[in-house]
């Protein structure tokens, strides 16, 4: 009788082991092709494994243990439930002309995998299927969408065929994982979507329950954890999933029937407790890659460097009563309206060069010196903050930057900015007034060495020649790594970037 070994396969680089989270197949069960028959777990990924061929599966490594990449894992004996299934295939060939092509063009197996996107990513989660299971989808057609901890992109078709999901939405996979399938060979199911509905009944029933088969009140090893957090029972979650397969949405969405006992108490304890002032309720949800990287980033900084913030106020007059005056000029003939971040990004800019340290960073025992500006600039997106950086912005003009903010503010809005528009920038600014923060101490956007703060704009009484007067005061923190910046650059690097917003003339000038 033939075995086809099933292996813990490479699932990333820097992953050397797997440990059986739960085992969807009983052994002795049989198992279908590209059947879920496991999920594993590793210190990055939970992902599920499918059954590579038909046949009786035969387990040898039970729940819990932990296992390096290439063990064994279990045995399918091919034979097994294949014996009735062959003859059945090759016997009505000669005798049905329609049967013939069908039989002799099978379909071909595409492993669809998660892509690499990047040096530094190693996993993705699915956001979302712009596609269902068993779908006809065209080549290069748009599958599903990926997110990543600093980007979200498109899953492109390789092939034209039939779709087979093999990971749900919100799972999250390592590169090189399979994502999905494509069966190359199949034709579209339009036909037999049509005469479906003209099949009697009990074959629609039939029908349901192939589709709920093997998975049904199953959850996905994500979902699994989500459900065992909540307390809940997978048997009472209803699936939604390929197969009746509980999702990670359903183990969201699901709640935990304890509130029905309580509303059923004797009317005699429900007037014995205090009044209830509103519902205490919580909700547990696991964080997103971006979430998590932002996280690890921001206390790697706080350990890592030794940073500092030095502040200054910035009178911002000049620059007010210059936009009120050509704005609308402006506007007409760049067809961009003229903000603030154009004149903090020019100053900035002149200022690295006047101060050179500030736009460097450290390498190991060496420091790395920037002879250009490539100005990143804070952005609050749906999907948490991001960092998209303006190229050689010394370079640019005002139009040409506050295009490129604008255009940059647009794709972080809609996901999709990608891996090289955040990677590589020598400076940070981040514009917390538009929230309206008065004072804050911006950290650091490693492996940078200092970021600008800018604030909200309030008029106070200030002394100008002698004679107190009420002006639009900004206050700007800089916040730096002491480590390469000295107190006297920082702090003249703050002040130089004031001279050249109290006079924008400066900018024009270059001096």
């Amino acid at each position: 009788m033939a075995e086809l070994e099933v292996k813990v396969p490479p699932v990333g680089e820097s992953i050397t082991e797997v440990t059986i989270g739960n085992w969807v197949k009983n052994d002795g069960d049989e198992v279908k092709m590209d059947e879920v028959i496991c999920g594993l777990d590793s210190d990055k990924a939970t992902f599920e494994l499918t059954a590579e061929a038909d046949g009786i599966l035969r387990i040898k490594a039970q729940e819990g243990d932990t296992l390096a990449i290439g063990d064994l894992l279990a045995v399918i004996e091919l034979n097994a439930s294949s014996g009735d299934a062959t003859p059945k295939a090759e016997t009505p060939a000669p005798a049905s002309s329609e049967a013939a092509p069908a039989a002799s063009e099978p379909a071909r197996i595409i492993d669809m995998k998660v892509p690499t996107v990047g040096e530094s990513i190693t996993e993705v989660t699915i956001a979302s299927w712009s596609k269902n299971d068993g779908d006809f989808v065209e080549l290069d057609e748009i599958l599903c969408e990926l997110e990543s901890d600093k980007a979200t992109f498109e899953l492109p078709a390789e092939a034209s065929g039939i779709l087979r999901i093999t990971a749900e939405a919100g799972e999250t996979l390592g590169i090189g994982e399979v994502i999905c399938r494509i069966e190359v060979g199949a034709n579209a199911p339009a036909p037999s979507a049509s005469a479906a509905p003209e099949k009697p009944t009990t074959e629609n029933n039939s029908a349901q329950v192939d589709k709920k088969g093997y998975a049904e009140g199953h959850p996905s090893p994500v979902a699994s954890k989500i459900l065992a957090e909540k307390g809940i029972d997978p048997k009472e979650v209803p699936g939604t999933g390929v197969g009746g397969r509980i999702t990670k949405s359903d183990a969201i969405s699901a709640e935990k029937p304890a509130a029905a006992p309580a509303k059923a108490a004797p009317a005699k304890v429900v007037a014995a407790e205090p009044a209830s002032e509103g519902d205490r309720v919580q909700r547990r949800e696991k964080m997103s890659s971006l979430r998590r990287t932002i996280a690890r980033r921001l206390v790697a900084v706080k350990n890592e460097t030794a940073m500092l913030t030095t502040f200054n106020e910035v009178d911002m007059k000049p620059i007010m009563d210059l936009r009120s005056k050509f704005k609308d000029q402006f506007k007409e003939k760049h067809e961009v309206g003229l903000g603030f971040m154009s004149f903090f990004t020019k100053a900035v800019c002149v200022a690295l060069r006047d101060f050179p340290g500030v736009n460097a960073y450290i390498d190991g025992d060496d420091i790395i010196y920037n002879d250009f500006c490539d100005v990143s600039i804070a952005v609050s997106s749906p999907r948490g903050l991001v960092v998209p950086i303006i190229r050689n912005a010394e370079q640019l003009s005002f139009a040409q930057i506050e295009k490129e903010i604008v255009r940059l503010a647009v794709r972080a809005r809609d996901g999709k900015l990608g891996i090289d528009e955040m990677t590589g920038g020598t400076f940070t600014i981040t514009n917390g007034g538009i929230f309206g923060s008065m004072l804050s101490t911006p950290i650091i956007n490693a492996p940078q060495s200092a970021i600008l703060g800018m604030h909200n704009i309030v008029e106070r009484a200030v002394v100008v020649k002698g004679e107190i007067v009420i002006r639009p005061i900004m206050y700007v923190a800089l916040s730096y790594d002491h480590r390469i910046i000295d107190g006297k650059d920082s702090v003249s690097f703050l002040v130089r970037v004031k001279q050249l917003l109290e006079d924008p003339t400066r900018l024009l000038l270059d001096i």
